[in-house]
C-alpha cells in the first residue's frame, strides 16, 4: 500500500470530508488547495499495464511521500483534539515505517486505548496479542520495536470503517 491508499482508506473509515482534509494539512503546516487534495485521492489508470497482471499498482494523480502523510496526521490530531499546549517537535529525517506512525497518530487523534485498538483489529478478523501491538506502537530504535506490515495497517483501517461507519 502506498501513502495515497492510506490517506484514502483513512478518509473512508472515519468519513473525513474534503474540507477537513485540506484543513488538517493546513494545521500540520502545509498549504494545499482543494484541487491538490482531489489529485491525492484520484487514481490514474495506467494503459501500459497488461490486462492479465495479478497486481495492479495504484497510481494517483499526485503521489504523496511519508513526510506529507505525516504532516496530514499531525494536522489531523490538531483538528480532532485541538491545539496542544506544548507542541511536540516535528520528526526530523526520513520516516521509514509510516504504517507504525499512522497507527500511533490515529490512536492519539481518536484517544484510543490499546484495548480499543485490539477490538478494532478483531472487527477485521485479526487478533494480535497486547505485546505485539505494544511492539508496533513503540518508538523506532527501541529494542522491542516491530515494524508494522501493510496487512496490519489495512486490517486496522478496515476495522475502523466497521466501527465508525455503522
Amino acid at each position: 500500500m502506498n501513502n495515497n491508499d492510506l490517506l484514502l482508506r483513512l478518509r473512508y473509515a472515519l468519513d473525513i470530508k474534503d474540507s477537513d482534509i485540506v484543513k488538517a494539512f493546513q494545521l500540520g503546516g502545509m498549504e494545499i488547495s482543494r484541487e491538490e487534495e482531489q489529485a491525492m485521492l484520484t487514481k490514474v489508470r495506467d494503459q501500459d499495464l497488461e490486462e492479465n497482471d495479478d497486481f495492479e499498482k495504484n497510481v494517483y494523480q499526485k503521489m504523496i511521500n511519508n513526510k506529507v502523510l505525516d504532516t496530514f496526521l499531525n494536522g489531523f490530531i490538531t483538528l480532532i483534539r485541538g491545539e496542544a499546549k506544548d507542541k511536540p517537535q516535528p520528526q526530523s529525517g526520513e520516516i521509514k515505517h509510516i504504517n507504525n506512525v499512522l497507527l500511533k497518530k490515529v490512536k492519539i487523534a481518536l484517544a484510543l486505548t490499546s484495548e480499543d485498538m485490539l477490538e478494532i483489529l478483531a472487527e477485521a478478523g485479526v487478533y494480535p496479542s497486547k505485546g505485539e501491538l505494544g511492539a508496533i506502537l513503540r518508538k523506532e530504535g527501541h529494542r522491542n520495536f516491530k515494524p508494522c506490515g501493510d496487512n496490519y495497517t489495512r486490517n486496522f483501517l478496515k476495522g475502523l470503517a466497521l466501527c465508525y461507519r455503522e
